[in-house]
């Protein structure tokens, strides 16, 4: 998330008559022109403020000089030396050699890239201060292009400020040296009064004592000599502890006041409209579970209310989230308006189509299906825009050119970390500019507390927290792909005993092509080691009636052994399925492979999953496999998943409006996120002034992102 300042930034140079504002633009300090501009955007860097937020990667040890006689190789180090001469080498590569020498040993110092005025430079008894990483070679210790500084003499080059000197994340073209001289621009602002004020209320700054936000940029970006390094680097630091309160604060703000934004607008009230849900509930064949009309209740309470309604639906795989979508859609079409619900996949709009149009059509509701080309029938396209009361099943189709809702009350999201935010707010938008629809949005993959905390806090929450009876523990083990031969034998048992079996191929390489060979010789490895067996394949490079057709074989019972990749991750629902084998389960991430998993289990047998892994396993991956194989719930498996894999890749990189932090870490700051959310209610009702500023410097989301 950039920092606010970059939302407001002024491309222009700054009025020479006023100070110099952390909102200001880079190009308003010396020496940025449009390319520097250009390089420092790709750091997340557009204001002057952006380049204090500029964590350094590492310091570099500059406190005290080193004779040349006790350089290590690989060792970084600060020299004084004397030029003795220099001149142009012919190698393998042509070079300035500086010959430099102190009181105990000789150097070698050496350019690949140089020009005359600097070459010039290196007269015979020059003084030179130099930072680099000294290596052997055939002439005794070189350094290769170290940092250089020209001295008038001796005296004067052991005359210096010992300092840790902070290395930046850069980019092509940009240098430390330029990055630290931007930072000391900055640096030079901040010592401004006014620049950056201290936004916290009173009451919750005296808990940092003296340190201001100011003495603790200041700390980071040029700490003392004495000054704990490791602890600026891993965020331990009372200083960084500063800033990542308040940029944690702020975020609990912002959401806050998204939420009473979204407050402001009209939805429409969708009550009791007279049947109730009692004809879907006997459609269904069996009772939902105390947990499902626990959320059930939940959901309609938000939804006959005349704002918006945005709720969080969680449960684990096969926990029955459809049902309460189901009772949630049919509601709104009751009351006379449209639903839509979305899709990652054409798979799973496919099934949630055929699924939905099962319980519902006999109720009387239309359900339409809108994906691929089917988003341009020009019936169902008509009959959306003319406001008829249905739900419209299908994928990001949904809110493309041509589809128009006429009367959009409700909108559910599946698998929501699938979608960019800019995705849910196309089809939000649908329902005009003062009115928004209620969103429902669902998800599989259980989201920790602290992330649930920190990025959905505009959300309200419900929880499916027990399993529909009837479903299996499904056991797993994790076998080296070694053991192939007997994996195949096992699938061969289930078959022979009239069970179903999936088997997942994977590659770590993003191809649908390298990922449809792999799956093709699996599937003709099955083939020719199991001949009684009938195997079908599906892949993502199958047109989609092909996969569709395979799948449908598949829940019939005509295909034995589906081959196929993780196109069936979600959607797929084949209760006579018992056996699941992931191959390379190594390469997925540990919510991927819970989802793969609850293929089965959903029938009365018991079921089992094979993790087969290509050795030797990394201990991340050997990490995985144990959470895995030790429990099945997966809220347990999401925690361990944001403890092996960090916040932002457990959010996945599609969340285009989640929070980013610049300073504040989620996996490490969990006692400061459950301060800042206890407290960001007491700021934003007292402290209205102090809450704006702090949602201004550390926040850049635009008004587009508050509805969803």
């Amino acid at each position: 998330m950039p920092s606010s300042s970059s939302a407001n930034t002024k491309s222009a140079k700054a009025d020479p008559g006023r100070p110099c504002r952390a909102s200001d633009s880079v190009q308003t300090l010396a020496g940025v022109g449009p390319k520097l501009t250009e390089r420092l955007t790709e750091l997340g860097i557009v204001s002057v403020g952006d380049l204090l937020l500029h964590r350094p990667l590492r310091y570099e040890d500059r406190t005290q000089l080193t004779p040349v006689r006790q350089l290590v190789a690989g060792e970084p180090a600060l020299v004084l030396v004397r030029v003795i001469n220099a001149d142009v080498r012919i190698g393998r590569r042509r070079s300035l050699c500086v010959d430099a020498e102190d009181d105990s040993g000789h150097l070698l110092i050496r350019l690949f890239h140089f020009s005359p005025s600097q070459q010039a430079r290196f007269t015979s008894g020059a003084w030179l201060r130099l930072f680099g990483q000294p290596r052997a070679s055939g002439f005794g210790v070189e350094m290769v292009h170290p940092e250089i500084e020209f001295v008038a003499g001796r005296e004067e080059g052991q005359a210096f400020e010992p300092a840790l000197v902070p290395v930046y994340p850069a980019t092509a073209g940009l240098t430390q040296k330029r990055l630290r001289g931007l930072v000391d621009q900055a640096l030079d602002a901040l010592a401004k009064p006014g620049f950056w004020p201290d936004q916290l209320p009173a009451d919750l700054a005296v808990g940092w004592g003296k340190q201001s936000p100011a003495d603790a940029l200041r700390l980071i970006h040029a700490p003392s000599a004495q000054a704990d390094c490791n602890a600026l680097i891993d965020g331990q630091h009372p200083a960084v502890a500063r800033l990542a309160f308040e940029e944690l604060l702020a975020h609990q703000l912002q959401l806050r006041a998204r939420r009473q934004q979204v407050r402001g607008y009209a939805a429409p009230r969708l009550g009791d409209a007279g049947r109730g849900l009692a004809p879907l509930f006997n459609q269904l064949g069996f009772a939902p579970t105390d947990a499902q009309r626990r959320v059930i209740g939940e959901i309609l309470a938000d939804m006959a209310v005349a704002h918006p309604m945005l709720r969080l639906l969680q449960g684990d795989v096969g926990s029955g989230k459809t049902v309460v979508a189901a009772a949630a859609v049919l509601t709104a079409v009751e009351n006379g308006w449209q639903a839509a619900l979305m899709a990652p996949t054409e798979m799973l709009a496919q099934q949630h189509y055929e699924t939905l149009s099962a319980w519902l059509e006999p109720l009387g509701v239309a359900v339409w299906r809108v994906t691929g080309k089917r988003a341009r029938s020009d019936e169902v396209a008509q009959t959306i825009a003319a406001g008829s009361a249905g739900v419209a099943v299908g994928t990001h189709a949904l809110f493309e050119k041509g589809v128009d809702f006429g009367r959009l009350g409700l909108c559910v999201v599946d698998e929501q970390h699938r979608f960019g935010v800019d995705q849910r707010l196309a089809l939000t938008n649908q329902a005009g500019a003062t009115t928004r629809p209620h969103q429902l949005i669902m998800t599989a993959t259980p989201i920790p507390r602290t992330l649930a905390m920190s990025h959905y806090a505009d959300l309200d929450t419900s929880t499916i927290d027990t399993l529909p009876p009837g479903r299996t523990p499904i056991a797993t083990v994790a076998l080296p792909n070694t053991r192939r031969d007997e994996i195949i034998e096992r699938i061969g048992r289930a078959v022979a005993d009239g069970r179903q079996v999936y088997w997942v191929c994977t590659l770590i390489e993003d191809s649908d092509k390298l990922e449809a060979q792999a799956a093709e010789a699996s599937a003709d490895l099955l083939a020719q080691a199991l001949p009684n067996a009938r195997i079908g394949l599906a892949h993502g490079r199958l047109a989609n009636t092909d996969k569709q057709n395979v799948m449908t074989n598949f829940a019939s019972g005509m295909i034995d052994v589906l081959v196929a990749t993780t196109v069936i991750e979600v959607g797929v629902d084949v209760p006579n399925a018992s056996l699941m084998i992931i191959e390379n389960a190594e390469r997925l991430g540990l919510a991927q492979l819970h989802q793969l998993r609850g293929r089965v289990g959903r029938g009365s047998v018991a079921s089992h999953c094979v993790l087969v892994y290509q050795p030797p396993l990394s201990e991340t991956a050997r990490q995985r496999l144990i959470a895995l194989r030790d429990t099945g719930d997966g809220f347990e498996i999401a925690r361990a998943d944001l403890a092996l894999r960090g916040p932002g890749e457990v959010l996945g990189t599609r969340q285009t409006g989640a929070a980013s932090f610049r300073i504040a870490d989620l996996g490490r700051d969990q006692a400061l996120a459950e301060s800042a959310a206890r407290q960001a209610d007491d700021v934003l009702a007292y402290h209205p002034r102090e809450a704006e500023a702090l949602i201004e410097r550390w926040t850049a989301a635009t008004d587009d992102y508050v509805a969803v």
